[in-house]
């Protein structure tokens, strides 16, 4: 691996005039006994893509050519794509629908810039050949039979080809089942031949919908057979001998602080309140490592893995229940092993490092949010009797994490306050409400405990000089700074002083901007895109601080049961705990790095899609009803609206009947061409849901005064007569309108 780097590093190189092979040989001075083996390796660099023979028989490099090799991210139904380069600071190139080639969603592919710039000042290209297939597996609907071939349709909207299956390859599959294909070969015209390996189910099925979406993203649903027996032979206690090993904190006050439903307790907290009047925070961390060693069944798959996922209707672990659920979790009163750090806090929030230790704990308590918030908030809560042992130190930790909040907001964090929706589900996981959260002074306590930890424990590494996983938050681009600038003039708005590359826009600008729109009409249009111009979160080696949190150093310490890179974090302080040299670790926080970045990604959009889809089978019993809402986004095609439950839907633009409405890019807002009215991110409006497409994940809305009723089929119709909407405030419009047309002389 490292000679063919060093052959990629020095074909990419300024010097490096295009050679043939035995010049090439010759130059870099290959033995002779390592021909074969030089050879192999050239052909490997060609097979990758990442290098090519001109017509002359001489190597050169895609990346001298100024071919882009990355990952094509398709845009859903719509034909086109983007493409993400692998090198840093490369921006994505947008692929009309006719210059695709026969590639896919997740493909590996070289294109090529045509438009350094096009008219909405993308980088416009096309794609050049296909470097490596994205997709070994997709899920289908098996449509018909024709020919000894079944016709089958991929389930997702960013796969743009039909499927083939001969019928003696369909493992029993009829029409109208969701089936797992294993793809054979990729013949051209957007054809894809395969084999079915395993049938979900009637493509009907909620259930078959998301595992379908699951195994789109690529995540393992069930364990390996040898992980599992691993996990079984872990012992169900503490031993004696590793307790005497350990720094023995059981008789402290430690407490856990987790959500109603909760089973994997990764993380607890303790407070004391010195003499010197500052506080002493112990957060307290479950010690995975003990459990999962390296070499084993267990890492290899938690490492593949990534990260836990949280479904609407489900939790895939990261680890095994026997772990995250058992002897991992920070149940209370029960020995549990833990790495603990401990801080000393002022109360102006100077936080000074005091220790770090392997330690053995049983928690006094398993708290939750609600049930804290209720002793904080409510003077008469019927829990203060219950719990009056912690009542000292819950009402420390309200202080001590106001005192965090306030210093981090000094510094310039941003905190943004965007709605969070919660999908309940009943026995059989059908979704039954879509409700919004709010968080908690119990969540702002456990928050700031964890980003006080994380930060502690970064600059512990950083000054080691340990090799390590940080948790990186970059800069926003100067292009997307000065972008959101211009934005910010509309409002008579924007950053001071001067943006490039030297003069980067700090963190506290973007807190001015936040304080200055607080509470205004445009509060919520101006935080969307304001995060929108932010740069993604991710995990790398290198300490490059994090720009959300102001934040010097940080990593993810704290949840080693749901995240890879803690457990690899955990691993390689407890060996520096020991004075051991942690050298070795260089090598796999690379590879933790970029892995656990790449499935944290795909578990997010996995979430999403989840989301998306119970949102839509939600609605479906709301179809004709009438709801306040906000827009949410606008394109040149529509507005995206989000409901006050967080559901969110399109509202197309040729259903907007009062003008010719168009999309203004510079105001970021649809415009009426005729009567002038316009609609931004923020606006109020009154709309009706007219269709919810479960296939495509989508839900239909129009204005209420565009509403005919002749929008929804009959069908539609009568399941929402036969529904019970759970939400009694919204209405059947195609009912309620009736009325409204006997009511003319009533005061509005």
């Amino acid at each position: 691996m490292e000679r063919k780097e060093k052959i990629l590093s020095y074909i990419n190189s300024r010097e490096y005039v295009p050679l043939k092979y035995d010049e090439m040989k010759n130059v870099l001075a290959v033995p002779d006994g390592d021909e074969e083996e030089f050879k192999a390796l050239l052909s490997e660099l060609i097979s990758e893509g990442r290098i090519f023979l001109t017509k002359k028989n001489r190597y050169d490099s895609y990346k001298r050519a100024g071919v882009i090799r990355g990952k094509l991210r398709c845009v859903p139904y719509n034909g086109c794509g983007f493409v993400v380069s692998e090198e840093e600071n490369v921006p994505d190139i947008y692929i009309p629908g006719s210059e695709m080639l026969d590639a896919y969603n997740d493909d590996t592919v070289l294109a090529v810039i045509d438009i350094a710039k096009n008219e909405k000042g993308k980088n416009e290209g096309h794609i050049i050949g296909i470097a490596e297939r994205g997709n070994s597996r997709i899920s289908c609907v098996v449509k018909y039979l024709e020919e000894g071939y079944y016709h089958l349709s991929p389930d997702s909207p960013k796969i743009f080809a039909s499927v083939r299956v001969k019928e003696e390859d369909a493992l029993g599959a009829k029409e109208g089942d969701r089936v797992l294909i294993e793809i054979s070969e990729y013949p051209q015209k957007k054809v894809i031949i395969g084999h079915v390996v395993s049938v979900f189910g009637s493509a009907d099925e909620l259930k078959s919908r998301i595992d379908a979406i699951i195994t789109e993203h690529s995540i393992k649903r069930e364990f390996d057979p040898e992980t599992v027996k691993e996990a079984e032979k872990v012992p169900k206690r503490v031993p004696q001998k590793e307790i005497s090993k350990r720094l023995d904190l059981r008789d402290k006050q430690i407490i856990t602080i987790d959500g109603d439903d909760a089973r994997d307790f990764d993380d607890a907290v303790s407070v004391e309140l010195l003499d010197d009047g500052r506080y002493l925070l112990g957060v307290h961390i479950a010690d995975v490592t003990e459990y999962v060693k390296p070499g084993t069944a267990l890492d290899a798959e938690a490492f593949e893995r990534g990260t836990s996922v949280y479904l609407a209707d489900r939790v895939i672990p990261m680890l095994p229940f026997e772990l995250s659920n058992e002897m991992c979790s920070l149940k209370p009163h029960v020995n549990r092993l833990a790495l603990s750090v401990f801080m000393k806090i002022s109360e102006n929030g100077e936080i000074e490092f005091d220790r770090l230790v392997k330690s053995v704990i049983r928690s006094a308590e398993r708290m939750t949010y609600n049930i804290t918030a209720d002793i904080l908030e409510n003077s008469e809560s019927r829990y203060k009797r219950k719990y009056a042992k912690i009542m000292p130190m819950l009402e420390n930790m309200k202080k001590l994490s106001q005192i965090l909040f306030e210093r981090r907001q000094k510094r310039g964090s941003i905190n943004f306050d965007f709605p969070e929706a919660k999908i309940i589900c009943d026995e059989k996981g059908q979704p039954v409400d879509v409700v919004k959260t709010g968080r908690k002074i119990s969540h702002k306590i456990i928050e700031e405990f964890m980003l006080a930890a994380n930060e502690t424990v970064a600059e512990l590494a950083f000054w080691a000089e340990l090799p390590f996983v940080y948790r990186v938050h970059e800069p926003p681009t100067v292009e997307k700074s000065e972008d959101f600038n211009r934005f910010l003039h509309n409002f008579n708005l924007g950053f001071k002083g001067k943006i490039d590359k030297d003069h980067p826009v700090h963190p506290t600008e973007f807190c001015r901007i936040l304080d200055l729109i607080k509470d205004k009409p445009e509060e919520v249009m101006i935080s969307t895109y304001m995060l929108r111009s932010l740069m993604k979160a991710e995990y790398k080696c290198e300490n490059l601080g994090h720009f959300g949190l102001a934040a010097k150093y940080y990593c993810h310490f704290t949840s080693p049961i749901r995240r890879y890179p803690d457990l690899m974090i955990h691993r390689i302080l407890k060996e520096f705990i020991d004075g051991k040299n942690t050298a070795h670790f260089a090598g796999d926080v690379i590879a933790a790095a970029k892995h656990s970045s790449e499935t944290e990604t795909e578990a997010e959009y996995c979430e999403r899609d989840v989301d998306d889809l119970m949102k839509t089978v939600y609605m479906q019993s709301f179809v004709g009803a009438e709801f306040p809402a906000k827009v949410s986004s606008v394109t040149n095609f529509g507005m995206f609206v989000q409901l006050e439950n967080t559901v969110e839907g399109l509202i197309r633009l040729d259903s907007m009947k009062d003008d010719f409405y168009e999309y203004n890019e510079a105001a970021k807002s649809i415009i009426g061409s005729r009567k002038g009215k316009s609609y931004a991110v923020g606006c109020d409006l009154n709309v009706v849901a007219v269709k919810c497409d479960i296939q495509a994940r989508r839900i239909d809305f129009v204005r209420v005064g565009d509403f005919s009723g002749s929008e929804i089929k009959e069908e539609q119709k009568k399941a929402f007569e036969k529904s019970k909407p759970k939400n009694k405030k919204s209405k059947p419009y195609f009912k309620y309108k009736k009325k409204r047309k006997s009511a003319k002389g009533r005061k509005k």
